[in-house]
Formats: structure tokens, sequence, C-alpha cells
């Protein structure tokens, strides 16, 4: 990826997502908080691809209907008769040379002066949740732009139809609708925390097919983006600057290529330009080697301690201080920093850093803007027993024109009743994914 593909992004067109509906397209009208008796009453009909290949409102409105029909009146394993491996493969592909195409950050500029931009923090498979998140929102719009953190899948039951939901906003409007990718979007992750058990639960024999097409997606999500010149927004947050020096040169004509390796005398923060350069398209982002960037934007966390230290806790990224948020924030002109990557669990154990009870917190608030975590699941984790949820909402932030940096909060609870359904992962060995990584298990290539 060149250096210039943090540019790539063109200004927001009117034009380029205006999609046509054919018109035999049927509308769903989705309510705003449905409940079984307001759902279809007999199976929705399986869902078929367009022919010509273009999406609508009012398909995704379907979709979002078959959804959370299929929820709570299908069995996992009858998940293809609403939505078939055909159906699947034509959105996930389409998607996939979407996000590939795009640059590791975007730049997403906005010339409408009455847009405004929804940012999204985790939402881990609460499918429901995310629902009821469009409808209050509002959905993608020509003005209405939503970027989306990442952590779409694991540890909740629904994490397929959230990551396809978002899949195909992202085919209808895709210079409206932005997915980041989280740290759960990996090999490791998926495979430890329910969404490859899910995804084979959901389609059989077919389920590997279908597991190793979203993790070849999970591939070309983007890292990060900026948001009108002023707000730059990530899963996990900041990165290192990779420095290298070469290392002696092996003897013998086998190995005569010089490794280079990462100088560790000293951490400093990274450039744009760096994260441009990144290789984001592995499996799981390395932990040690050259390829670190990835890792870091995925993985890391702020601290109330200056300066840049490995983040020993996760194994994987880093804790970075208020410091190096001004440090970020004054050289690239930018007045907020939007991340997300830590729920009430993970907050719980971060003395001197706020609570997540709200969906969010204001993390660092220093001279050139502030560092803000969104966290969009509610009533966290999902399969706890009622007293030993966190019962904290999930929030969304809404960036208004014209500066974009004096950042809405919005809070919400969570939606009830939840369909009946049994975990995909031991939730009660594996309650929390910020510790103890088996680093020796992450698939990487950098190494």
């Amino acid at each position: 990826m060149s250096s210039d593909d943090s540019n790539n992004i063109s200004p927001i067109s009117r034009d380029a997502d205006a999609v046509a509906c054919s018109p035999s397209s049927t509308a769903v009208t989705y309510s705003d908080n449905p409940s079984p008796s307001s759902l279809p009453t007999v199976a929705p009909d399986p869902l078929s691809w367009p022919p010509d290949g273009k999406l609508c409102l009012e398909w995704i409105q379907h979709l979002m209907s078959v959804f959370e029909w299929s929820s709570r009146n299908l069995a996992p394993s009858a998940f293809p008769s609403v939505f078939p491996v055909p159906v699947f493969d034509a959105l996930v592909l389409t998607a996939s040379k979407i996000l590939h195409k795009e640059p590791n950050c975007l730049q997403i500029n906005i010339p409408d002066s009455d847009s405004t931009v929804v940012v999204v923090g985790d939402l881990h498979g609460q499918l429901h949740d995310l629902l009821f998140l469009l409808q209050d929102a509002g959905f993608p719009a020509q003005n209405r732009i939503f970027v989306f953190n990442g952590d779409y899948v694991d540890r909740g039951a629904w994490g397929l139809e959230t990551f396809l939901l978002l899949l195909a906003w992202k085919v209808f409007m895709p210079h409206r609708v932005f997915l980041l990718r989280g740290n759960h979007e990996s090999k490791y992750c998926t495979s430890t925390y329910g969404f490859e058990k899910e995804v084979l639960a959901k389609y059989g024999d077919k389920g590997k097919h279908v597991y190793r097409k979203c993790l070849g997606c999970f591939e070309g999500l983007p890292l990060a983006s900026i948001i009108a010149e002023r707000v730059y927004t990530a899963h996990g947050g900041l990165f290192r600057s990779i420095s290298v020096t070469p290392s002696r040169r092996s003897k013998g004509k086998k190995n005569r290529r010089i490794n280079l390796i990462p100088e560790a005398n000293a951490l400093c923060l990274g450039s744009l330009e760096e994260l441009s350069k990144a290789r984001r398209s592995v499996l799981d982002p390395p932990w040690e080697g050259l390829n670190l960037i990835p890792g870091d934007v995925l993985w890391s966390d702020p601290s109330m301690k200056p300066g840049l230290s490995p983040n020993k806790e996760r194994g994987i990224g880093l804790l970075w201080g208020p410091d190096c948020t001004e440090e970020f924030l004054k050289k690239f002109k930018l007045k907020l920093i939007i991340r997300s990557h830590e729920g009430p669990d993970a907050r719980e154990k971060r003395p001197g850093l706020g609570g997540m009870d709200e969906g969010y917190t204001i993390d660092h608030d220093v001279e050139s803007g502030k560092l803000i975590t969104v966290f969009s699941a509610p009533d966290y984790p999902q399969f706890q027993a009622t007293e030993e949820r966190y019962n904290n909402k999930g929030a969304y932030v809404v960036l208004k024109p014209p500066r974009f940096d004096n950042p809405e909060f919005h809070s919400f609870e969570a939606i009830t009743p939840r369909p009946k359904v049994n975990p995909y992962y031991d939730f009660e060995e594996v309650i929390d994914s910020d510790e103890d990584l088996d680093l020796a298990s992450m698939v990487t290539t950098d190494l």
C-alpha cells in the first residue's frame, strides 16, 4: 500500500450511493422496538441476491426484519433457510471488493453543510441492540454518515447477522458507511470467543467455507479513519513508530537477506504516513516483528501514566498517556480521538480511568482536544447471570457540523427480552478477552 493511500477516498458525492430499487421490490417496515408479536407469524421466504447486484433500502429493511424474526423463531441450524449460502457468498464478495480497495486510514471528507457523523463502538454480536441503534440514530443516509469502530462479532450469539447486516449497508452506501477492523475480527479471537462455532452451528457442512470467507473479509477492513480533518477513530487507538536497524548479514548463499528488527531502546508515536504503509491483510495482527502497527491500532489502550509502554496485560499493543494524546492531536491538527475496545469488564480493572456505565468515557482532556472511548453493547456480556452482568448502557457518538469536534453522546438500554440461545464459547472460563492471550496460537506471517 503506497504512502498516498490515506488520501485516496474522494469527497462524498450525492450520486455515489444512488442505487435504484426495482419496481418489484417489497418493502418490509421495521418497527422501532420490534417484539415477537409484531414480527411475521410465518417463515419468510429465503432472501435472494438482486439480479443486477444492486442493493436498495427495501432489501436491507427486509434483511433486518428476517434476521430479527429468525433470531426468535428458528434454530441456529435453520439459518440457511432464510439466508442461503449463495446470498452469503454474493454479499461478502461484493463487500470485500469494496473494503480491500480502501486505504488503511480512511479520509472521510464531508462537503455537505448539513451532514452528521455517527461513531459506533463494540457491538459483539448483539444484533437486537444494533437494530435499535440504527433506528435511534437514524439509518445511514445522504446526510448521515456512520463509522463503526470494529468488534462486530464474538461473545454475543448473533455475530454473523450483525456483520452481514453491516456489510449490506456498506454495499448499499459505500461512501456513507465505513467499517473499521476490531481486534475480534481475527482468527485467534473468533476461534476463542465464539464466532467460529457460531458460524459452524448455523451453516453446518458449509460452515468452514463461510468462516473462511468471513476471515478474508476481516483482512480487508481498514484500520482507522480521519473525519473532516479533525477526528481520528480506531478500535484500540494510537500506535508506535517502526524504526529499524539492520542486523548482521547471515553467511551462506541460502541466507543472504538482511533481517531488520525494530529498535527496542525507545518507543515513540507513529505517523499517519507509517499507518498508511502498514500491512493489514493478516489473519492475526503480529505481536512481534516488523508489522506491529496493526496490532497497536487494534489492541492498545489509554493510560493515565505519561508516555508509551508495552501493554503487558494484553500481551500485544501499547499503553499511552495523556501526553501522547496531546502530541498526536497537535501534530496532526486534530481535536478528537474516538476509540472503543474497552467494555465495563475491562474498565473495572483500570483504576484512574472512567467506568463504562453510560457506554462512553472521556479518558484524556488535554490542551488540543479529547480522547473518548465509546462502547455500544449494552447489558454486557450477554450470557453472564443477571447479577454478574454490568447492566451498562451502550452509547454512540454524534458529530455535527461545522467543526465536528463537539461530540454528542447518546446512551441507550439493552433491548429486552433477548431471545433464548446457548452461548458459543465457554463464558465461565473465558470471561475477559483482555488478558492471557495465547500468542503462540495467533496466525501471523511477520514473525
